[in-house]
């Protein structure tokens, strides 16, 4: 792993760029298609910009095989 800071995202800012209805993105994190949060304190999650980099890559791959 890199010693590069990772980039974390707020659920709004991950929205803007996986654009699914918030029901449908925690919905995906329970059956586990979305990637999980990093609790940041009791209350704030947040994502690293890799893991939904990664999302998308694999989303994309995999449409291209079908």
């Amino acid at each position: 792993m890199s010693n590069e800071p990772q980039q974390l995202l707020t659920l709004e800012r991950v929205l803007e760029t996986f654009p699914v209805s918030e029901s449908t993105w925690w919905a995906g994190i329970k059956n586990g298609r979305y990637p999980r949060p990093v609790r940041l304190s009791p209350r704030r999650v947040a994502w690293l910009l890799t893991d939904i980099n990664s999302l998308i890559v694999e989303l994309a791959e995999g449409a291209k095989n079908d």
